[in-house]
């Protein structure tokens, strides 16, 4: 019987991964070189540590870049697009529902909560969950399940008791990972992933009912919508 959900942020509340890969490409591009989206994918989900497209750029130019003068570049082109991104469809409505069937509700990030905390508090979602953890609180980051193991130990639920709903491929490793169930709800970046083993798959969170989900989840149906 699902008992909890967790939420990812980057890219499932706020789609925060679609304009920061373009942003990254058109830099990329100045420079005369392509950054592929198969290459820009294996730091979706987690952290530079995995990949660092600003090192990479000088890499692959072969020529010393400005790395400080392109990072400030990037913020200042990253902070215009995400002005204008709202929440992703439906999110706000699964997360009341999930509160009206007093289910508790976590959420499980690798990005640091000095990131996330202001996203949440502008969109009023900070008080949904009852665990926020994100990279400061762990030694490893997804595709490690340490988050997920950790947010079910604040929970108080066995990882059977939970659905976890990713965008990423890096998110739904760590989910699967600590056993739970997954939802993936990919975005316009990550859609294209393969994605294997999902309990369910859909490409929007207006396309399914909450209740539905649960439902799903708990009749064990594996389905893509």
């Amino acid at each position: 019987m699902i008992k909890a959900i967790i939420f990812d942020f980057d890219g499932l509340i706020v789609d925060t991964e679609t304009p920061s890969y373009y942003v990254f490409s058109d830099i990329y591009n100045e420079y005369g070189v392509e950054l592929t989206l198969e290459t820009y994918s294996q730091c979706i989900g987690t952290s530079f540590s995995v990949f660092d497209p600003y090192t990479y750029l000088s890499n692959i130019t072969g020529k010393e870049v400005a790395i400080d003068e392109v990072k400030t570049k990037f913020r200042r082109k990253y902070r215009e697009l995400l002005e204008n991104e709202g929440l992703r469809p439906g999110v706000r409505e699964y997360l009341e529902e999930a509160k009206d069937m007093n289910l508790k509700i976590g959420l499980a990030s690798s990005s640091t909560l000095s990131w996330i905390k202001p996203h949440l508090e502008r969109f009023n979602l900070d008080t949904y969950f009852s665990s926020i953890l994100t990279s400061d609180n762990v030694k490893e980051v997804k595709p490690n399940p340490e988050l997920y193991i950790k947010s079910l130990e604040n929970l108080g639920v066995n990882a059977e008791e939970a659905i976890s709903f990713e965008d990423s491929l890096n998110g739904f490793k760590a989910a699967k990972s600590a056993g739970l169930n997954c939802v993936v709800v990919p975005n316009e970046v990550t859609r294209h992933f393969q994605f294997n083993e999902f309990d369910l798959l859909i490409n929007s969170m207006q396309d399914i009912k909450f209740d539905k989900i649960i439902e799903l989840i708990n009749n064990k149906r594996i389905i893509r919508s």
